[in-house]
């Protein structure tokens, strides 16, 4: 098998045996020529056969099947299928598995899209949820019911970066009768291989990391390929959250270049992660290469490169010692940096999550839930995603940013809309 490197270059794409053009054709048709009348036509139809033949693009198309290849090729599975977004893909696992009378538990803290489709939308379905700490891996073995048809973790978690044990999870989970399912997102593929460690399905943003420009929306879903295939006949032929072609296209021109961006990435954040946990201004940094990290010897052991050289993502989070008024200057201050959700782009990102709003506004966590939390967030945390840019230029940013006069003027939500 090959090494990452060459799967990001190579899977999915030969070169067009028409035109002998080496680049992935774009395929914008919705339909296709259908098979003369017969079995194949209904295998088309019907997605029976492991290989049905192209029918419609909501269903499957050959830009789409190669970005699932190699996707397939980089996660060590059996087989992918790309969606929309990634809270399409999230919501393709749940509702492919998950019935009226299920359980599922899930982290408590992870991207934001997610934990409201637990925390909300799930109970309204006749689906019991069980949020917790899933780094603990006690409180996910006392959260299992005869009913837990599945566990949900996100790690790296967002925006917290706590690190679940993929391993252990999978053993606590397998025990119950439950399926595994991680979201890698923060990790990527190169850093993180669910699967290897024991887990069922793998849930991707593709819009993040995986695509690194900024420029299209996807998700993915990557599993056995049996249960892949129920997952797109289900849910999405009938939900209908199919990714446009361009997007696969340019996600899968990203990917070609996902290992080398990563290791920047990771090289980056562990610098610039240093040099904020020194820095006077600053009250926490939290990054999985930091040795002050909670869960630094298993991010060591469960994260690394296809060397075994661990690696910890480009994702970290800081507190400010100034709190909402310094989190107002460093928004106002930042040149290179960018204030700004998402993450995973070639360019460097920064985003202040406020507590009160984040955490203590939600109905779905209880009391004991919001401290826990806040003991991660204080009154607030700064999410950055670490860029390719020489990383003494994003470290004398963030320093003149941060020594910046802490502005004192607004308080309350007013200051908070300023914010975002």
């Amino acid at each position: 098998m090959p090494e990452l490197e060459t799967l990001a270059l190579h899977a999915g794409e030969e070169a067009d045996p028409q035109t002998g053009a080496l680049r992935l054709p774009l395929h914008m048709a919705t339909s296709f020529k259908l098979p003369g009348f017969g079995r194949r036509l209904f295998d088309a139809l019907l997605m029976e056969s492991e290989e049905p033949p192209y029918a419609y693009t909501r269903w499957s198309n050959p830009t789409l099947g190669a970005l699932e290849e190699r996707l397939a090729a980089l996660e060590g599975a059996q087989a992918a299928m790309v969606t929309a977004t990634g809270m399409a893909a999230v919501s393709a696992v749940l509702l492919t598995f998950l019935s009226q009378g299920d359980h599922v538990v899930a982290n408590e803290v992870c991207y934001a899209g997610s934990v409201e489709l637990f925390g909300e939308h799930l109970p309204r379905l006749g689906i019991g949820v069980s949020l917790v700490d899933t780094s603990d891996v006690d409180q996910v073995r006392a959260a299992l019911r005869p009913e837990t048809r599945l566990v949900y973790v996100e790690t790296p978690a967002n925006p917290i970066l706590r690190i679940a044990d993929i391993g252990a999870l999978a053993e606590v989970a397998h025990g119950a009768g439950a399926l595994l399912v991680v979201d890698s997102t923060f990790a990527g593929p190169t850093v993180q291989r669910p699967l290897a460690l024991g887990a069922d399905y793998i849930v991707h943003s593709l819009t993040k990391v995986m695509n690194g420009h900024g420029d299209a929306l996807g998700g993915a879903v990557l599993g056995p390929q049996k249960g892949i295939r129920r997952i797109r006949k289900e849910m999405l032929v009938h939900l209908g959250g199919a990714m446009s072609p361009f997007n696969a296209w340019l996600i899968f021109r990203g990917l070609a270049t996902l290992p080398l961006r990563m290791e920047r990435h990771c090289q980056n954040a562990l610098a610039v992660a240093r040099f904020l946990e020194a820095h006077p201004r600053v009250k926490r940094v939290v990054y999985p290469g930091l040795e002050s990290h909670p869960h630094h010897q298993l991010a060591r052991y469960q994260m690394s490169t296809g060397s075994g050289t661990p690696a910890y993502g480009g994702m970290l989070t800081f507190q400010l010692k100034g709190g909402l008024g310094a989190a107002i200057t460093l928004a106002e201050k930042i040149k290179l940096f960018k204030y700004a959700t998402s993450l995973g782009h070639a360019h460097s990102l920064l985003f202040y999550y406020p507590t009160d709003l984040y955490v203590d506004a939600v109905a779905y966590l209880d009391d004991r839930q919001k401290a826990r939390i806040r003991e991660w967030m204080g009154e607030g945390i700064v999410r950055a995603s670490i860029g390719l840019e020489n990383v003494q230029d994003l470290i004398a940013d963030l320093d003149q940013a941060l020594r910046g006069r802490t502005f004192k003027g607004l308080v309350g939500p007013l200051a908070y809309r300023l914010l975002a």
